[in-house]
């Protein structure tokens, strides 16, 4: 992805510096890898009652100096952040609606968030409770070589489908899914959740399409990292890979085949018009 010399986005708030100890129980790293494979893309501390009993918050109050390596990989997720920052005021604009840009919070190992506790363990999560996007940088990479979904422009899709979740908030979609536990049974509220996580995909392909033909963004192999990090994380492919067979009505995310569909319409579109996850029976 061409990034350098661009502009960063001010709405990102870097807490990598303040150190903190991770104190896990019951399985360890290998507990919570499974743990995020399990939430990735869309994971909310709320809706882990267990990260509690596998995680306690910790730390000195210290700080350190980010090394170099940090350093750029947080200003390359700040360009990012603010490519989604140009598209999407464009968008909302050309509808008359004004665009509220989302926080970004880069943290390690854990940090407090408006949903909770934030911890690296869940993944990347949008808090609709503060518009803010939580990443770990450093636990997202450690996944990306596990799944065998690396490059930048696969890191960019994670970024942009957690704002696509902020769109959605600001849409009132979110808050008619989210309305609905309780309130349906678990396999239709899981069906609400896959298309919502759907759309989010289509955004996040909305946000590559305007990108590109407005600032060039894309080098070559880009979209196929986006597409490999999307088929990564299918429900169907993560629930073979963590525990061996496939259960359709826990899905919560959508398939690898959907995932990489949805974002491949919204790349290939552009068209927010056609983010309608929720009335096709294809999906």
């Amino acid at each position: 992805m061409r990034w350098q010399d661009r502009r960063q986005s001010t709405n990102v708030e870097d807490r990598r510096a303040s150190t903190g100890k991770m104190i896990a129980f019951g399985g360890g790293i290998g507990g919570l890898i499974v743990t995020f494979l399990l939430v990735l893309l869309g994971g909310n501390p709320e809706s882990m009652p267990d990260l509690q009993s596998t995680l306690q918050p910790g730390g000195t109050g210290e700080t350190r100096a980010l090394t170099p390596e940090e350093q750029q990989v947080g200003q390359f997720v700040s360009v990012v952040l603010a490519d989604t920052e140009d598209v999407w005021n464009e968008v909302f604009n050309a509808q008359g609606k004004t665009y509220v840009e989302p926080k970004m919070v880069l943290f390690s190992s854990m940090t407090n968030s408006a949903c909770g506790m934030a911890q690296g363990a869940t993944g990347p999560f949008f808090c609709p409770e503060d518009n803010a996007i939580y990443v770990d940088l450093d636990f997202l990479s450690e996944i990306q070589a596990r799944l065998d979904a690396p490059g930048d422009f696969a890191m960019a899709y994670v970024i942009a489908h957690e704002v696509g979740h902020s769109v959605q908030k600001q849409l009132g979609i979110l808050d008619q899914v989210h309305s609905l536990s309780g309130q349906v049974s678990e396999a239709e509220y899981n069906q609400a959740s896959v298309r919502l996580e759907l759309q989010a995909d289509f955004l996040a392909g909305v946000w590559a399409n305007h990108a590109q033909r407005v600032k060039n963004i894309l080098e070559e192999g880009d979209i196929e990292e986006a597409l490999n990090a999307a088929s990564a994380v299918g429900d169907d492919r993560i629930q073979r890979q963590t525990q061996g067979t496939v259960i359709p009505d826990s899905f919560t995310h959508g398939t690898s085949e959907q995932r990489v569909r949805w974002f491949q319409k919204g790349f290939r579109t552009g068209d927010l018009r056609q983010a309608d996850t929720f009335s096709t029976d294809n999906l």
